[in-house]
């Protein structure tokens, strides 16, 4: 089984961004196993934390943006085509304004920031996914993509500018040594038909030919030629690779592409994700078994013989992932639950504190799973930025998601949140401690 892989060390890349036209230094530092990919805007106060997911996408015009709260990053497909180009799963890339630098429009500088960082394997399982059936979207525009088994992860694609111009197509296996030599130099472009009504919106501002390629007519325009005759739907493939990586798990399927864009790659990643949560909630209970550092999943059994708590306080039925840093639990919400009873019985949702508590949970089995700790009691100390998104009502089922920030003898400190269908509904920076009983 494959391992999770971060970076060795930092690095920085400083350039000017695409679409807002600003300086801005991008940092690239290694993360925990199951981490996934997060931006920090150290420029803003607090230094809020997005998560790459697809939940938090709220813009897609020429560009895939993040938005959580008042916190936005733009245009970041390309450092994720990178990261997931080059075999990266967990990195915590860090901005000091908005968006980050387009360099020459390709992906080229983020390969060479990460290369010059190193990568290193983690001790963790990588998860991935592997759909058994097609998943397809099509748009009114005429955008058609899909995906379907394949025991790697292949991308074919077909390019189809106006009027059919620069109709273009190629297929491709995703390797680290395919991406950095056949996709990651493959610059943006834009039709010369495009470019004032996209400034008339207030993008492109840093835009030039020596970070674009304008098409006009049948001709090109750049500082450079054409690093490859097919140049166009190579760019598209980075864009699919970086814009695949907000579903948060590393895809093992063939995406097959007509006319993509950050709009339709976005449809297709929430499919992905709505895909995954649904296999996760079929996923058989596995039996009971001695609970060790190396396991995998714990059954109900097993979690009520590391937690103390029980009926009705017991908050995870089973644990469907667990790792030295990272656990997802499970929670069927069910009619029967008695804080139904008289938390809003006419219109039945499940209270936000026993969310959190559900979190803490699901943190505490990080902790209390380690040999040192046997015997002994988690204590939900505090909550931070906790934020409740959507309603759980009854027949829904809760993944709580914990990855450990800092885990000491005696404290831990998580990042959680519960998903219901794929979409975040709660989340919160939860400590804890461990005492003797």
């Amino acid at each position: 089984m494959e391992k999770q892989r971060t970076l060795a060390a930092s690095a920085s890349l400083t350039g000017t961004s695409l679409h807002t036209g600003e300086q801005v230094t991008l940092t690239l530092h290694p993360a925990p196993a199951g981490h996934g990919f997060k931006f920090r805007r150290k420029d803003l106060p607090d230094e809020p934390i997005i998560e790459a997911h697809v939940s938090h996408v709220r813009q897609v015009e020429r560009a895939t943006t993040l938005v959580e709260g008042n916190a936005k990053i733009h245009t970041v497909e390309h450092v994720l085509s990178a990261l997931t180009g080059l075999g990266v799963d967990n990195a915590l890339i860090e901005m000091d304004a908005n968006e980050p630098p387009i360099g020459d429009g390709s992906a080229a500088a983020y390969v060479a920031t990460i290369r010059q960082a190193g990568i290193v394997e983690q001790d963790a399982a990588r998860i991935d996914y592997a759909p058994d059936e097609p998943i397809h979207i099509e748009t009114r525009e005429g955008s058609i993509l899909a995906v379907i088994p394949d025991e790697k992860f292949r991308v074919s694609c077909t390019q189809v500018g106006p009027e059919g111009r620069f109709t273009q197509y190629l297929s491709l296996e995703i390797t680290p040594e395919i991406y950095e030599k056949e996709i990651a130099p493959a610059r943006t472009f834009v039709f010369y038909e495009d470019v004032k009504p996209l400034m008339d919106k207030g993008l492109i501002r840093g835009g030039s030919l020596e970070n674009a390629i304008v098409a006009r007519g049948d001709s090109v325009l750049s500082k450079e030629p054409l690093r490859f005759p097919d140049e166009f739907v190579r760019h598209k493939i980075l864009d699919i690779v970086g814009d695949l990586a907000l579903s948060g798990r590393r895809l093992r399927g063939h995406v097959i592409a007509v006319k993509p864009g950050h709009g339709p790659n976005a449809e297709l990643t929430r499919a992905l994700v709505k895909g995954f949560a649904e296999v996760a909630a079929v996923a058989p209970v596995p039996r009971a078994a001695p609970v060790s550092a190396s396991a995998s999943a714990l059954d109900i059994n097993q979690i009520m013989a590391i937690l103390p708590h029980r009926y009705p306080f017991l908050l995870v039925d089973r644990v469907i992932e667990l790792g030295e840093l990272r656990a997802v639990g499970v929670k069927s919400v069910t009619i029967n639950e008695q804080f139904f009873q008289g938390h809003f019985p006419g219109h039945p949702v499940m209270p936000g504190v026993l969310q959190v508590e559900a979190m803490a949970q699901v943190a505490s089995i990080v902790m209390m799973r380690r040999t040192e700790n046997a015997g002994k009691i988690g204590y939900f100390m505090s909550a931070d930025e906790v934020k409740f998104r959507k309603p759980v009502v009854p027949g829904d089922t809760l993944f709580i998601e914990c990855d450990m920030i800092s885990a000491k003898k005696r404290l831990g400190k998580a990042a959680c949140k519960c998903l219901v269908n794929g979409e975040v509904v709660s989340e919160g920076i939860l400590l804890f401690g461990i005492v003797d009983q």
